[in-house]
């Protein structure tokens, strides 16, 4: 009589000695959980909707972020500062998703041989960021920063410009029909160093303006005292 020690395979067993079992139903299971992450931010206000006091960016500032992407800025520099306390006592306060609505493609990232960006809107004087981009090491002795002497002399794309504030208002920047048409004058006689700072100085400052607009409103609404 013969011994039959074949085990069934059955349940766990059967998926983990499968690769194409196994393959197929980790991919499943990633593709579930993503939809079920990612899809409900397309529809939660906090994500689609600008955070008080963004504003689109201005002609020359889009010219900015044009040179920035192009001269691959944020393989060093990332902009979003996470929300823990080494960070934000570095860098100031975390980002948030409604600081980005008008960027395409935003600037996100964990990628930081240099600092992080996103507040260093008027960290710095316009002075500052024209040395520091002509060469790095007169600020910095030990920045490993490559410096970026051309921008001083190359001119901005101005007429470039209009067909590029109308694109981004097809994705949903609230362009006007004059800030379009004007988008080219703006820019005229600006070069690409100027165009760049202008980027700079405005990253991460919507929050700020937010609170000087709100103060300033609550001053014109409080009561003049007795006359």
């Amino acid at each position: 009589m013969s011994n039959n020690n074949t085990e069934r395979v059955t349940g766990h067993q059967r998926i983990e000695t499968s690769n194409l079992l196994m393959i197929v139903l980790v991919l499943l299971t990633v593709a579930v959980g993503g939809f079920v992450e990612i899809v409900p931010l397309f529809f939660q206000r906090s994500t689609t909707q600008p955070a008080p006091g963004l504003k689109p960016y201005t002609a020359l500032q889009v010219a900015g972020r044009d040179i920035y992407v192009r001269e691959g800025c944020y393989n060093c520099h990332s902009q979003m500062i996470r929300p823990l306390l080494a960070e934000t006592l570095r860098y100031g306060e975390y980002s948030k998703a409604g600081e980005f609505v008008y960027d395409r493609p935003f600037q996100w990232g964990s990628k930081r041989t240099g600092p992080d960006l996103h507040r260093v809107g008027g960290k710095y004087s316009d002075d500052w960021h024209r040395i520091h981009l002509n060469n790095p090491r007169d600020l910095v002795p030990e920045s490993n920063m490559p410096a970026y002497t051309w921008l001083v002399n190359e001119p901005v794309d101005a007429a470039g410009l209009p067909a590029r504030l109308s694109a981004l208002r097809t994705l949903g920047a609230p362009y006007s029909d004059a800030e379009v048409q004007g988008a080219a004058q703006a820019a005229t006689g600006k070069t690409e160093m100027d165009a760049v700072i202008a980027y700079l100085q405005v990253l991460g400052t919507s929050g700020a303006l937010a609170k000087a607009e709100t103060a300033t409103a609550t001053a014109k609404e409080a009561p003049r005292g007795n006359q």
